[in-house]
């Protein structure tokens, strides 16, 4: 059975050809508009349409979504929590600890070898697609598109800033200023090639930053990134001296926690069939909670 992606017209795409609504809004390429349109792939309100038609607002248009022949990795039986689902895309919560995607000589057990076997048990065939990725240590929100073209309508909301990620993070004392941008380009280490540093001629990158809580040896962050580097977050904080708790590759290990302390605790973002803005938060895990009970305490 075929599989629609179903969207609304929102009332300043009304007055648009369909034809643009397509090429315009959803970026598909001429060919694939005629693909869909020899395949009667394209309805609005339910019925077959002409490229030609003028969009009102309110108008429900589905597309017919291009078949996946495999996920792309070896389905696994593993635990997922879903935070939120939709026809296309899913959040997921990672635990500490496991890859989002297999890597190097690790091919099994991770995020996606999991959820590829949750589509298989769903009798659902889709490639996986993360969004976006963290670290091993680090635990939370995650996104996954279901199909190449939610795939890229995502990565347009967070090159247009719309889609929106926010961490906390546990730190080794405190930042000067209780809020604030770090504002440092972020580049290859040359010394160390698997890290990465604050360099001069490094790609321009942003953290927004504010306390929540602080005992003197410790402090809870929430952090937003406006620009997306790898270890963006670790690099930054470090780079103020505040580097994260239980970060070995940026600080150093901690007692009170066994990982680097840093979770995507929430994820902002507009539903692709309607433009609403949705927000799905995963709640601190319990080392973070544990941590933070042991200096509260004191």
């Amino acid at each position: 059975m075929s599989k629609f992606i179903s969207y609304r017209i929102e009332p300043e795409q009304a007055g648009l050809l369909l034809e643009h609504y397509l090429k315009q809004i959803l970026q598909f390429s001429g060919r694939r508009v005629q693909r869909l349109t020899r395949q009667k792939g394209i309805l609005l309100n339910g019925r077959a349409v002409f490229l030609q038609k003028k969009l009102k607002a309110g108008d429900q248009l589905k597309i017919k979504t291009e078949t996946d022949e495999g996920y792309g990795v070896e389905p696994e039986a593993g635990p997922v929590e879903i935070l939120y689902e939709d026809e296309c895309m899913l959040v997921l919560n990672k635990p500490p600890r496991q890859l989002v995607h297999p890597a190097g000589q690790t091919t099994a057990g991770t995020l996606a070898n999991y959820l590829a076997y949750e589509f298989q048990q769903r009798g659902i065939c889709s490639a996986i697609r993360p969004l976006h990725r963290l670290d091993r240590d680090t635990s939370g929100c995650i996104i996954f598109a279901k199909d190449a073209n939610s795939q890229f309508l995502l990565e347009q909301q967070m090159k247009d800033k719309r889609l929106q990620r926010q961490y906390t993070a546990l730190t080794a004392g405190a930042p000067e200023a209780g809020e604030g941008v770090i504002d440092a380009p972020i580049g290859r280490d040359p010394a160390r090639p698997n890290r990465r540093a604050v360099r001069k001629d490094g790609d321009p990158a942003s953290t927004l930053y504010r306390v929540i809580f602080s005992a003197g040896e410790i402090s809870q962050l929430e952090l937003t990134l406006l620009t997306g580097r790898t270890h963006q977050i670790r690099v930054h904080l470090a780079h103020i001296a505040c580097p994260i708790l239980g970060d070995g590759m940026y600080g150093r290990r901690s007692p009170w926690i066994s990982r680097q302390a840093l979770h995507a605790s929430k994820i902002t973002f507009y539903r692709l069939a309607d433009q609403k803005q949705i927000t799905v938060e995963a709640a601190l895990p319990e080392d973070f909670r544990q941590a933070l009970r042991h200096f509260a305490e004191e």
